[in-house]
């Protein structure tokens, strides 16, 4: 039984039809945000003051790849352009640095510029690079930078955080349609997972040996609602722009298994039921269930979040409307007294504690750390608190550190 079937010569797909169907709903949703329209009006404006220099820049800070230097890495791009019908002149870089990267930069000057670290391309095999490669170009295929995320939670003015979480949520399904582009090039699933598992790990030597089947039964043990999911699971991964990456493993087994990879494969609905049951794992599902789990976590979000609102200097009235946009209208009144509120909030921490998994208190923190980041900036004693949250729940403050300055560009 072939549990990753491979493309027929003659059976191929359009690379629209290969994107994740919630990325596209998010994405068209978000694009007429009224937040999201003001700053692409903004940033165009400055486009047509002329180009930024992107070109230039990379120019002078890393090495541009020839086909001449680089056959081989050309013809392998050369697969994925035809086989995502891109139509746009490509310049390849390569950047020193010992970690694996890459990132595609929105286009200019009509060409599309993406980028590999030196380490990514020297440890790489030919179709793990190709599997990267086809990722990013799908960034710019499925248009992800036309949602630019980076300037809207990093700007001055800070999206509210029904607006952040929703932000957050599509750029984690824009990387599921990614990975489809990447995997319909590379067209082999043990090398995307096996390039995912480098990319996740950093390891690419006979230390650890990789192990898909062991890498899978992992994944499938994190899918295990009354257990503890992700044992031993980087926390960087979690709760951020990018799903971590086993489930992108899981999620890419059933892509591989459906009608999109093979003519006699399972259905595009079954696809998405499935990949979507994957992703709730990371979606903050607890603000609406009635579960004794999700009521501990609207309990301790709603102390949390008004403990970290009261940390510097009490609640303002920025602080004081981002906490309703999260919530509901009136929720916060001054017959709250945040100073009783924390006395009571190492129980509320407890009772999470007790009745939730390592996943769902991640889900808390991050977004209180959402909230926290509403109103411009985290100061300490923000932090502090978000800190005492995290070590009560037995959660690494790393996690805090790594949700507050998170990476936010697609890469």
């Amino acid at each position: 039984m072939r549990l990753w079937p491979q493309l027929f010569e003659e059976y191929t797909v359009h690379a629209d039809d290969l994107r994740y169907r919630n990325d596209k709903a998010q994405s068209d949703a978000l694009l007429e945000d009224k937040m999201v329209k003001r700053v692409n009006d903004a940033l165009a404006e400055h486009e047509a003051d002329g180009p930024t220099g992107l070109r230039r820049r990379l120019l002078s800070t890393s090495v541009r790849l020839s086909r001449k230097m680089a056959p081989d890495i050309y013809a392998l791009s050369d697969e994925c352009v035809e086989r995502l019908s891109m139509d746009i002149p490509l310049e390849l870089y390569v950047y020193a640095s010992p970690s694996f990267n890459a990132m595609c930069f929105k286009p200019e000057e009509g060409r599309l510029y993406v980028m590999f670290s030196s380490a990514l391309l020297e440890s790489f095999t030919p179709k793990e690079l190709q599997f990267v490669m086809g990722h990013e170009f799908g960034h710019h295929v499925y248009d992800h930078h036309a949602i630019p995320i980076g300037y809207i939670v990093k700007g001055r003015n800070k999206p509210d955080p029904k607006l952040a979480l929703k932000l957050f949520a599509w750029s984690r399904n824009a990387e599921i349609s990614a990975d489809r582009a990447g995997a319909y090039c590379a067209q082999d699933f043990p090398s995307v997972a096996s390039a995912l598992f480098k990319l996740a790990s950093g390891l690419t030597g006979d230390t650890v040996k990789f192990d898909l089947d062991e890498f899978l039964r992992q994944v499938d043990d994190m899918q295990a609602v009354d257990e503890e999911p992700g044992q031993g699971a980087s926390e960087g991964d979690w709760f951020s722009t990018h799903p971590f990456s086993p489930l992108r493993v899981k999620a890419l087994r059933l892509f591989f298994a459906s009608h999109l990879m093979d003519e006699k494969g399972t259905s595009l609905d079954e696809l998405d039921v499935g990949v979507q049951r994957i992703m709730s794992l990371m979606e903050p599902s607890y603000l609406d269930a009635k579960t004794e789990s999700a009521n501990a976590m609207r309990q301790l979000l709603f102390a949390g979040a008004v403990v970290v609102a009261n940390a510097a200097n009490g609640v303002s009235d920025k602080e004081i409307e981002a906490f309703e946009k999260y919530f509901e209208k009136g929720e916060y009144s001054d017959k709250l007294n945040p100073e009783r509120i924390k006395e009571g909030l190492p129980q509320r921490i407890q009772r999470a504690k007790d009745n939730c998994t390592d996943t769902q208190g991640m889900q808390v923190i991050r977004d209180i750390c959402v909230i926290a980041s509403a109103d411009g900036e985290v100061l300490s004693e923000e932090i502090d608190v978000l800190n005492s949250i995290a070590d009560g729940l037995g959660v690494s403050r790393t996690f805090v550190t790594q949700t507050i300055e998170q990476d936010l560009e697609p890469d």
